[in-house]
Formats: structure tokens, C-alpha cells, sequence
């Protein structure tokens, strides 16, 4: 006779099963996985958002392992600028024969509410393969990877030609705030990070239909800037039924914004990236890039790329309506109507001339533009072969037949603060993910289990090339 279990006793033994099977998979580890895990766990448990987190827990944390890993304490920093903001720099001594390898990520997370998520944000739980958490992927994947690494590296012994730097900084995730860590580790405390290359996030691995895909590295990202577009009326009795109120008006203008595109201009990132994806594009979106890349801007001819946001991203400037305001009361006609657009530049084209773009096309001179913040002009970084080279190399062995693409992202990352100030920074991770099911910056986030001990192999191996050939630890 079958035993017949209730359904709270068949969901407490499919946990336990669950919890027992995790638990197995872990003891099947090595030591360094094992080890990676813990940080990682620690890292990923540790609530950074804005509203409620602590990066300097964090960078605190951090620090301690790597000072439990062997590293000199002399050779670990905390940077604080205000209460829960923290940032961690931590410096591998080479040989000195070259200029220090940089590697940067941050530890700052999007906001997660957890009525809107299916467990706990802040739990990092591994189910059906997966490791799902905020931050699990954005950006505490590397973060967690470059400790694991370093403290191994301090463990062998390892001396490389550079000295290569640790930099896991805070508030990336916020547009424009006083105390973004790259920003302020650039500005103020140059010596500290100072460096000839860096690695950072904004590339990586690309899954389709499950597969490893695209292996992406990141040369270049637009440029970010908002502009406030704001009508003042005289306003008046919401009986009037007057149709040129401040709201109308700016609607109006907005619809214009709606249906105009930014000429498509390419750079030598976005071409490099056109001219590989083109391989593996279906025949209308190969066409279309044939098309472009031929110097053919015509609208016909480029639409289904336009209609593409991944593609229509890089090869043109967009601006965007984000957040509208209006009116007091809602028997009265509003003094003021504004918009919030947000803007994201190709980083080879005028900032001043997009406001100017702006002001033509919403045709109208009652609404105003103002910009909101100061763009961080950012230049791309070159095709460098050393480093294209070494992940090439690195891919081909471990994903033959995997095409490692320039690109250039429609995002920013910290990668801008660098190049801003002459640091040439290379966005590639080796971790592939889905980015449709991948809840970055949305809900459930999650990265393959594998995928993310895959993405440490490639980022240990690409530091070892990039940083030298190992040196005795001794004289």
C-alpha cells in the first residue's frame, strides 16, 4: 500500500530533498569553488540598494576576506564618503615591468521589493540550476569572481609583470549621484587605481535557445544625459476647455519626439559589432545591415533595425519620454507641464547638438529644455589586439566556434569614469546568460550555476594573460 502524504508533508519533503541535493553539490566541490561560493553567498546576502543598503558592509566584508586570503592589510583600502556608502580598493603586487591591470565592479544593486518577487531578494537561493538573487548576476557575479581570484593568486604565489587592482565600488546603479565610487576613486584618489587597462562589466556571454551564443566584450558606451521639457501656463478654471493648456501642449510636442529618429551613424565599434553579428542574422536584418554598413541611412531601408531596440540603440541616438508632472487639482487647468526625457548618446556626437535636435522637433517655443546633470563624455576604447587576442584565445577553448564581438552598449557602466579619464576599459565577463530570463534589473534574477564557475575559469585566465606570465614569489 502506497503511503499517502498531505500536501504540506509532500512540500516539506520536496524541500528537503531540494536542500538535500544542494547540499551534495556543494561537498562535490573543490576547495576554490567552495571558497567562491562562500564569498559570493556572503556578498550577494549583504542588501546594497540605495534605500536601504550598505556598500560599505560590503567593501567591508570584502576586505576582510581578503585580508583572511593572505593579502597585506597596507595593501586593502576602504573609501567612505557618507554613512552605508562604501567603497573597496585592493592592490596584487607584480614585478612593475607594466603599468597596472585594473579590475573594477561594483557592489551597489537595483532596488527589489520583495511583495513584487518570488522569494526573498536577498537570499541567494540555487534552484533548477540557477543562482537567484539581486545582484546575483548584476554586478556581485564579478565582484565576488576578482576576490575569489586575487585570494587564490595571493595563495600560489603568483607575481605577474602588473600589479593588478581591485576596485568594488558603490552607486553605480544611480544616475548622477556624489558618491559614485568610480567617479570618486578617479577623481580623488587616482593614485590608488591608476592603471595602463581595465576589465569590468558591460560584455560577456549570450545565450540562444539555451546555447552559448555571442561572447560580447564592450569597447564603448553612450552617452548619458536627461533633459527636464517643461510648459508654465497661466492656467485657470478646468471649465474653460481650453485646448492649448500647458498639458496639451506638451503631449503635442512629445508625440513629435514619438515618431523622430536620430540619424544612423556607426563608429568602429559598432561596425566591427554589425560586421560579425551579420554571420548568424536572419536575411531581413542582414540586409538591413548590409544596407548600413554600404553607408544606405535611407529610413526604408534601416527600419527593421529601427524596430529592433537592441539594433536600434547602437546605431543611433534615441531620447526617450521616462516620467510626466502635471497640475494641482483636478478642477483647474495646470501652471506647469513637464516631462522627463531621458537621453543616450553615441559617444563620437555632440551632446550640445541633441538638445539642440530637442528644441527643432518638439516645434514648439513654450516648452522649454533644460538639461538635468552634466554628460560624462566617454570616448571608446581602441581595438586593443593584446586583449582581443586573450579573449579570443581564452574562448576558442573553452566555447569553440563562439564569435567574440565588439560592441558598444546602449547602458553605462562605471567603464565611462575610466575612459573619461584615459584608462582604456574592456567590458567581458565569460558568464552567459539569457538576457530575456535573466531579471536583470527586473524581477527574479538569476545566472546559471555553471555559467557563473565558467565566468570565473575565463576571468582568472584573462587576468593570468593580461597581467604576465607567473614569476617566482621570491627574488
Amino acid at each position: 500500500m502506497r503511503p499517502v502524504f498531505s500536501g504540506v508533508a509532500r512540500l516539506a519533503l520536496a524541500s528537503l530533498l531540494l536542500c538535500c541535493a544542494q547540499q551534495a553539490r556543494a561537498q562535490s566541490l573543490s576547495p576554490e569553488l567552495q571558497a567562491f561560493r562562500d564569498i559570493y553567498r556572503e556578498l550577494v546576502e549583504i542588501n546594497t540598494t540605495e534605500s536601504e543598503g550598505d556598500t560599505l558592509q560590503a567593501a567591508q566584508a570584502m576586505a576582510a576576506r581578503l585580508k583572511a586570503g593572505g593579502f597585506p592589510e597596507d595593501d586593502i583600502k576602504i573609501i567612505s564618503t557618507a554613512p552605508r556608502k562604501g567603497n573597496l580598493v585592493a592592490r596584487l603586487r607584480g614585478t612593475g615591468a607594466r603599468k597596472p591591470l585594473l579590475l573594477m565592479a561594483h557592489i551597489d544593486v537595483v532596488e527589489a521589493k520583495r511583495s513584487d518577487w518570488a522569494f526573498d531578494p536577498f537570499k541567494l537561493q540555487e534552484v533548477d540550476g540557477y543562482f537567484r538573487a539581486r545582484g546575483a548576476a548584476d554586478d556581485k557575479a564579478m565582484a565576488a569572481i576578482f576576490v575569489a581570484n586575487l585570494i587564490e593568486y595571493v595563495k600560489s604565489g603568483y607575481k605577474p609583470e602588473r600589479d593588478i587592482v581591485l576596485a568594488l565600488t558603490t552607486d553605480e546603479e544611480l544616475s548622477d549621484s556624489p558618491h559614485d565610487g568610480a567617479k570618486v576613486l578617479l577623481n580623488q584618489h587616482r593614485d590608488l587605481v591608476d592603471a595602463e587597462l581595465a576589465i569590468n562589466e558591460g560584455g560577456g556571454g549570450i545565450l540562444r535557445d539555451g546555447k552559448p551564443w555571442r561572447l560580447t566584450v564592450q569597447l564603448a558606451e553612450k552617452v548619458y544625459q536627461t533633459y527636464r521639457l517643461e510648459v508654465k501656463d497661466r492656467g485657470g478654471h478646468s471649465a474653460s476647455g481650453r485646448r492649448d493648456s500647458a498639458i496639451y501642449r506638451l503631449a503635442d510636442g512629445l508625440v513629435r519626439l514619438a515618431r523622430f529618429d536620430f540619424p544612423a551613424r556607426l563608429n568602429p565599434v559598432t561596425k566591427a559589432f554589425l560586421e560579425n553579428a551579420l554571420k548568424d542574422e536572419s536575411f531581413q536584418n542582414a540586409e538591413a545591415i548590409r544596407a548600413l554598413l554600404a553607408g544606405n541611412a535611407d529610413a526604408s531601408a534601416l527600419a527593421v533595425l529601427t524596430g529592433l531596440p537592441s539594433y536600434n540603440a547602437i546605431i543611433r541616438t534615441t531620447c526617450v519620454a521616462t516620467m510626466l508632472e502635471a497640475g494641482h487639482a483636478e478642477n483647474a487647468l495646470p501652471q506647469t507641464a513637464a516631462a522627463t526625457v531621458n537621453c543616450r548618446v553615441l559617444p563620437d556626437a555632440d551632446v550640445a547638438d541633441v538638445q539642440k535636435t530637442l528644441v527643432r522637433v518638439l516645434d514648439d517655443p513654450n516648452i522649454s529644455v533644460t538639461p538635468v546633470g552634466t554628460a560624462v563624455l566617454s570616448p571608446p576604447s581602441p581595438l586593443n589586439p593584446e586583449v582581443m587576442g586573450a579573449v579570443e584565445r581564452i574562448a576558442g577553448k573553452m566555447w569553440p566556434g563562439v564569435p567574440v564581438i565588439p560592441t558598444m552598449s546602449g547602458g553605462y557602466t562605471d567603464s565611462r569614469w575610466a575612459r573619461s579619464a584615459g584608462i582604456a576599459a574592456y567590458g567581458v565577463s565569460g558568464i552567459f546568460n539569457d538576457p530575456a530570463t535573466s531579471g536583470v534589473h527586473g524581477l527574479n534574477e538569476q545566472v546559471g550555476v555553471q555559467a557563473l564557475y565558467d565566468g570565473k575559469t575565463f576571468l582568472d585566465r584573462l587576468v593570468r594573460e593580461l597581467a604576465g606570465p607567473a614569476r617566482p614569489a621570491g627574488p
